[in-house]
């Protein structure tokens, strides 16, 4: 399975990106995929996540009501919307594929996804 997540980008605060992540091999209608995020000398940190079908999802208490993650499981791909974006935001961004999850589970620790994209950068100033 590789990654490719895009969309990063400058924004003011209160400012919007969309990121994306497009998958290739394996099959995505049954994986999980999730995104995390890591801030300059700090641990990653899981952001949100979305179930096979894409009817559950999660998100960190800090993104909860700004960030919507969906998927396309027909063009591959999973998205997550970004609103109302803080400087506390600013990161690198990774999308990641957990291969191995039943149909309702959401995972939220980086060790039960099997693969990662390469990270895009989100920069939010004030």
């Amino acid at each position: 399975v590789q990654l490719q997540a895009s969309g990063g980008g400058l924004v003011q605060a209160g400012g919007s990106l969309r990121l994306s992540c497009a998958a290739s091999g394996g099959t995505v209608s049954r994986h999980c995929k999730g995104w995390f995020r890591q801030a300059p000398g700090k641990e990653r940190e899981f952001v949100s996540g979305i179930s096979r079908s894409g009817g559950t999802s999660y998100y960190a208490d800090s993104v909860k009501g700004r960030f919507i993650v969906s998927r396309d499981n027909a063009r591959k791909m999973v998205y997550l919307q970004m609103n109302s974006l803080k400087p506390e935001d600013t990161a690198v961004y990774y999308c990641a594929v957990d291969t191995n999850c039943i149909v309702t589970y959401v995972p939220r620790r980086s060790s039960e996804y099997d693969y990662w994209g390469q990270g895009t950068q989100v920069t939010v100033s004030s």
